[in-house]
């Protein structure tokens, strides 16, 4: 017969996500998960698998809870470009300030520290980047075809420049001194907009 684990896995997932979002992968140990999770090792490789397969499923549960506010920002009926100014300033505001300022975002974490040679991080990164492209090109092609962004603007290249801006956004936020940098930089990005 079947043992029952004696720990609720989803729990484990957050806690391990946690602990790889403050550390990173590489100084992320197995010793630290097992004692940050209070579960075994074991038990980690038999509900996981081994230490990258848990950081992927991690990341993955990261991604699955960061999108929904975003669709939620870019999708709202009416005027586009609020919502798309709205998500440049509270990626800013993230970025310099709370729980948030020394860890960054983990899918930026992973793409300067996993991707560069790990095909599977790098294929979620890009998902991710993809899905955020998609929101804010869709809402910048609503916002110039409603009049509020100049015909002449093309949305899939602003889009793009946010894209790049935002990730860039919460790199800079993690070094002391960052502040200033992130909020004129998201002046300038909210500026381009119009």
């Amino acid at each position: 017969m079947a043992r029952t684990k004696e720990f609720d896995p989803d729990a484990a997932l957050g806690a391990a996500l946690e602990l790889f979002w403050s550390r990173g992968y590489e100084a992320t140990s197995m010793a630290d998960l097992v004692a940050h999770l209070g579960i075994g090792r074991a038990s980690i490789y038999a509900t996981f698998g081994n230490k990258r397969e848990l950081y992927l499923k991690a990341l993955d549960r990261y991604t699955e809870h960061s999108e929904p506010p975003l669709l939620d920002e870019l999708s709202r009926p009416g005027p586009a470009l609020p919502g798309v100014r709205a998500v440049v300033r509270r990626f800013a505001h993230e970025a310099v300030t709370g729980d948030t300022r020394r860890t960054g975002c983990f899918v930026t974490n992973t793409a300067a520290e996993l991707a560069p040679h790990d095909a599977d991080a790098d294929r979620r990164v890009e998902r991710n980047w993809e899905r955020l492209e998609t929101l804010l090109c869709s809402a910048l092609t609503r916002a110039r075809a409603q009049g509020e962004l100049a015909a002449d603007r093309d949305p899939r290249a602003l889009a793009r420049m946010l894209l790049v801006l935002l990730q860039g956004i919460r790199v800079v936020g993690k070094v002391s001194g960052g502040e200033a940098r992130v909020r004129d930089a998201a002046q300038q990005a909210l500026a381009l907009l119009g």
